[in-house]
C-alpha cells in the first residue's frame, strides 16, 4: 500500500533538504524507542528532526495499518457513511487520510495532539486533505475536562503503547462516550498490542458495543499465549523511506492488531461473517491450509484440498485477515 499522492508530495517537501545523516540518526533512535514501548515521559516526537524522521519511515506503515484496519470496517459495514471524525492521538494526522480514502462520506475531522511538533507537521500536511472542515486540538488524549463533540467515527491509532498500563481503562471508556457510532483502537502487532487490544476488546463489550471487526464473535478470545493475533499490511517504501532506513528491499510488512467496536448490530447485507484469517495462509500442491478465528468462538486450522472444488478455489484466493462471509443459500 502506498500513500495517497496528495499525502506523499506533501510528506516530500517537508523533507526537502533535511540532511540524510540526519535523517537516518533520528529514525534509528525513533525506531529503537517504538521497538522498546519506551514509556520514560518523554514524547516519541518531541523535536522537528524526529518528527520528520517519522514521516520518512513510520507514517507509511501506521498509514497502511490504519488504512487496512478502516477497510475491514468498511467490509463488515458497507452502511455506515461516516460524515465527522474524532482522532485522538493524531500524530501527524494518519487516520485522517486514512478514514479520507475509506469514505468519501466524510467531510469534517477534529484531532486531538499533545506534541506541538508533530502537531504543527500534522497540520501542514492536512492542508492537502480532501474534507470540508479539519480543526486540530493541542491536549492530552487522557484530559477529561477537554471539551470534545462525539464523532461517527472515533479513532485511537498507536497511542496505547505510549501511555502508562493503568490509563487503557479510563482512556477506553472516555473514547467510547465520544463514539456517536463506530470506534476503532489500533496497536503495533506484538503480544504486548495484541493484550492491550483485549483489554479494550473486554470494556468495550461490557458497554455494550458490537464487535464489527476483526473477531467474527464476541466471545472470549480462543488464543492463547504464546500465540496472539495479528495481521500485516504490506508497505511500499519510498525512494527517501528506503534511504532514511539504509534498506534496499522496496517494501516492509507492518505488523498491527486493532478492533473495531460499533453502537449499531452488525449486519453486513450480503452474508453473515464466518471465520476471519488470522496468519499467513500455507499453500501447496492441491491444498491450502488456514488458521481461522471462527464465529462460534474458536480458533483452529482447517485443510482445503481440490477435491472441495468451490471452497478450495476459494480458500487459494484467500489472504492474512480476511474475512469469510457465509456461501449458504
Amino acid at each position: 500500500m502506498e500513500l495517497p499522492a496528495a499525502l506523499r508530495q506533501a510528506v516530500d517537501r517537508m523533507l526537502d533538504g533535511t540532511a540524510l545523516s540526519d535523517l537516518r540518526r533520528a529514525a534509528d533512535i525513533l525506531s529503537r524507542r517504538y521497538r522498546a514501548e519506551v514509556r520514560d515521559g518523554r514524547l516519541h516526537l518531541s523535536d522537528a528532526l524526529a518528527v520528520k524522521a517519522y514521516l520518512a519511515t513510520r507514517l507509511p506503515a501506521t498509514y497502511t495499518a490504519i488504512r487496512e484496519s478502516l477497510g475491514a470496517v468498511a467490509g463488515a459495514r458497507p452502511d455506515f457513511a461516516p460524515v465527522t471524525l474524532l482522532d485522538l492521538g493524531a500524530g501527524p494526522g494518519s487516520a485522517l487520510w486514512a478514514a479520507a480514502d475509506c469514505w468519501e462520506s466524510l467531510d469534517a475531522a477534529t484531532l486531538v495532539e499533545t506534541g506541538a511538533a508533530i502537531r504543527d507537521a500534522g497540520e501542514r500536511l492536512a492542508r492537502d486533505a480532501p474534507l470540508g472542515s479539519i480543526r486540530w486540538r493541542a491536549g492530552d488524549v487522557l484530559d477529561e475536562a477537554a471539551d470534545l463533540a462525539p464523532a461517527d467515527l472515533v479513532t485511537l491509532a498507536y497511542v496505547l503503547d505510549e501511555l502508562p498500563p493503568g490509563s487503557l481503562a479510563a482512556l477506553t471508556e472516555r473514547a467510547w462516550r465520544l463514539t456517536a457510532d463506530t470506534l476503532v483502537v489500533v496497536e503495533p502487532g506484538t503480544p504486548a498490542g495484541w493484550r492491550r487490544i483485549l483489554t479494550v476488546r473486554e470494556r468495550l463489550l461490557a458497554a455494550g458495543a458490537h464487535l464489527a471487526a476483526p473477531c467474527p464473535h464476541g466471545l472470549a478470545c480462543p488464543l492463547v499465549e504464546p500465540d496472539w493475533c495479528h495481521f500485516a499490511g504490506r508497505v511500499a517504501r519510498s525512494r527517501i523511506h528506503r534511504l532514511a532506513k539504509d534498506a534496499d528491499v522496496p517494501w516492509e510488512d507492518e505488523k498491527y492488531i486493532y478492533v473495531a467496536a460499533s453502537r449499531q448490530p452488525v449486519a453486513p447485507t450480503v452474508s453473515p461473517l464466518v471465520a476471519r484469517v488470522i496468519a499467513p495462509p500455507w499453500t501447496g500442491s492441491g491444498q491450502v491450509r488456514l488458521k481461522l478465528c471462527r464465529a462460534d468462538g474458536t480458533a483452529g486450522h482447517e485443510l482445503l484440498t481440490k477435491r472441495q472444488g468451490q471452497s478450495y478455489k476459494r480458500a487459494r484466493r484467500l489472504d492474512w485477515g480476511d474475512a469469510i462471509w457465509s456461501t449458504a443459500g
